[in-house]
């Protein structure tokens, strides 16, 4: 939510539009035009960036594939849990019991963090007075993290770089606490990123993450160029299309190898045990071929 106010004075004929006033400041500490001083309020006006309608039963139908959802965004953390949590991104059982306002304040530890936070935890100071990225500090965080607000295109980066370095997945003891205390399941496997973005300083995270989304409406050059995939429509429903054929795909891949491992090895079997038992193989070249 964008909030504007609305308010006016009425100027004389002639009036200087560049002076300044002498005794009032503008929020940043520099001085005020005089126009814009003692102004009559007039009206409060909230400008709202609603989602796309298909946006919420997208993220829904990742969370069914297994496919887990983060928020990065520059937007103020409140602004950012309300978008999360009307996109279905954050959940009731993300905020804290009792609570009945969905915002930053409530949510429970870790769940939302700003980028300058999130930079503090992730990296320490080596003896050389160089920051070091810790994985064990990022996998403290990570499987609880929804939510990243006043974010930087290189927090985008070290997400996807910590995602695909985090071995989490092999500490059971970690993962049965999870899974018991926060109900979080950690995929057995390494982490497969996706990253979406369409600015000239997301192309690193795109091209650092397994499969880089492009934007093809809003998204620069560069970012397309680093991109595995660009969205024409720029829609986040596009990506679970792109999802639903790629394991489409796989599974076909599988079901033809299945196939041909069992009739392939049936027919070698055959083969041999009728040549070494008749002298003659049971298949001729063409049925073999078939």
């Amino acid at each position: 939510m964008r909030t504007l106010v609305l308010a006016y004075r009425d100027l004389p004929e002639g009036a200087d539009f560049d002076a300044k006033s002498a005794n009032i400041l503008n929020a940043d500490g520099t001085e005020a035009l005089e126009v814009e001083t003692n102004l009559t309020f007039a009206g409060l006006v909230g400008i709202e960036d609603p989602l796309r309608p298909e946006v919420q039963g997208a993220i829904k139908q990742c969370y069914e594939a297994g496919i887990d959802v983060r928020l990065v965004t520059g937007d103020s953390p409140n602004t950012a849990v309300s978008i999360a949590y009307q996109a279905g991104i954050l959940k009731d059982f993300h905020f804290l019991d009792g609570s009945d306002e969905k915002i930053a304040a409530n949510l429970k530890s870790n769940v939302l963090m700003e980028g300058k936070v999130f930079r503090r935890k992730v990296y320490k100071i080596d003896d050389d007075g160089e920051k070091e990225f810790d994985q064990t500090a990022f996998d403290k965080i990570w499987p609880h993290l929804r939510v990243l607000a006043r974010s930087s295109p290189d927090d985008k980066l070290t997400l996807a770089h910590g995602l695909n370095q985090s071995t989490l997945y092999t500490d059971k003891h970690a993962c049965q606490k999870l899974k018991a205390e926060d109900q979080i399941a950690v995929f057995p496997d390494r982490q497969v990123v996706a990253m979406t973005g369409d600015g000239t300083n997301d192309a690193p995270a795109l091209k650092r993450a397994d499969i880089g989304f492009a934007m093809g409406i809003a998204g620069t050059q560069i970012a397309k160029d680093a991109a595995d995939i660009i969205l024409l429509d720029d829609n986040f429903a596009s990506i679970v299309t792109a999802a639903k054929w790629g394991r489409n795909v796989y599974a076909s891949i599988q079901k033809f190898l299945q196939f041909q491992l069992t009739v392939n090895i049936s027919a070698v079997v055959t083969a041999l045990v009728g040549s070494f038992a008749f002298a003659k193989s049971p298949l001729a070249a063409i049925q073999m071929l078939w």
